[in-house]
């Protein structure tokens, strides 16, 4: 495994410091290791790592009531855009779902990325923090992201969106719920969502393709990882093939078109391939992209691994196609 010196480095001071990993704990202490990792994540200095959000989007936090009474947190990114008619403010929207294993993670640790395709896009990017296994398990985190972007295109006047141009786009366990919330979107009769984005998505939990061995100890994400989390998050294993936890057993046809990004030392690089034969197969266009040297998590580590810029320039690049009406100028981030 031919990984980059700057890649090597973090791995190897990231298992002296988290020596028990999040995604290999048990369901009773899971929680108190993920909360350890969002300490770590928001220490001064991360940014190092984490990489600084373009400074061409803006950051604000609400949050979606479900019909249930639920309270779901939103973290939402605005680019700062200069309009020329008042039906230009109506900016396109980007539903955004962060990975973590469906029991770890928040909209935080992707915020380079989220404010990048705000900039990059002219889109706002509404980023949910979803409720986590294993004290929400299937079907309640894939639910939520469906319900938040219900939400958002219900009360798109309100906050300054267009619900006709509306795209999901989520990394790992994301890319999963965003693949997920295309086809609840499509078999319940909307929004109508323009484009998926799924980055290094897990589409068949439970499953053993060769770049889980192949990459078995890669940083970032492991086998062990991969064996222990989808556990946590779907105890029924009677489930394991029900189409809204693995998008993989679906039936495909009538989808929105798909980018899908995967890393060459992902143990779930095969399943990004996969899912793009599948939708070709049932007449969706699809864009599939590898990236070499790569490893899971880039959306989360940009200066961790290579690849990140070039991985958030094909987003923006293909959401612009998919979304951006031409009215509107984006301002370029101060120097």
């Amino acid at each position: 495994m031919s990984l980059p010196l700057r890649t090597k480095v973090f791995w190897s001071i990231y298992r002296r410091v988290e020596r028990d990993p999040v995604m290999q704990q048990g369901a009773d202490k899971v929680r108190a290791a993920s909360d350890r990792r969002r300490k770590m994540s928001r220490m001064p200095g991360s940014s190092l790592l984490t990489g600084r959000p373009d400074r061409g989007a803006v950051a604000e936090d609400t949050a979606a009531t479900l019909p249930d009474g639920t309270t779901l947190p939103l973290r939402i990114y605005r680019p700062q855009v200069r309009t020329t008619d008042a039906a230009a403010d109506a900016l396109p929207v980007v539903m955004y779902f962060h990975g973590g294993g469906w029991v770890s993670g928040d909209p935080w640790q992707s915020e380079w990325w989220c404010a990048g395709v705000a900039a990059g896009a002219g889109a706002v990017v509404v980023s949910v923090d979803y409720r986590l296994a294993p004290e929400h398990p299937f079907p309640t985190p894939v639910e939520d992201c469906y319900a938040a972007t219900v939400w958002v295109a219900e009360h798109a006047r309100e906050l300054g969106v267009d619900a006709d141009r509306l795209a999901v786009m989520g990394d790992s366990a994301g890319g999963n719920a965003a693949a997920v919330v295309s086809l609840m979107a499509r078999d319940r009769g909307g929004p109508r969502i323009r484009l998926q984005a799924l980055i290094y998505p897990s589409v068949d939990l439970g499953a053993d393709y060769p770049s889980k061995h192949e990459n078995a100890d890669a940083p970032v994400l492991t086998r062990k990882d991969l064996d222990t989390t989808w556990h946590l998050y779907l105890p029924d294993e009677s489930k394991m093939h029900d189409p809204y936890a693995s998008p993989l057993y679906a039936e495909h046809h009538d989808l929105p078109p798909a980018l899908i990004q995967t890393a060459q030392y992902d143990p779930l690089r095969d399943q990004g391939a996969v899912y793009a034969a599948a939708l070709r197969a049932a007449g969706v266009s699809v864009r599939l992209t590898n990236y070499v040297r790569a490893v899971h998590g880039y959306v989360s580590l940009r200066n961790v691994t290579i690849g990140a810029d070039q991985a958030l320039g094909e987003a923006v690049a293909v959401l612009e196609d998919a979304l951006v009406e031409r009215s509107a100028d984006v301002v370029a981030p101060a120097e």
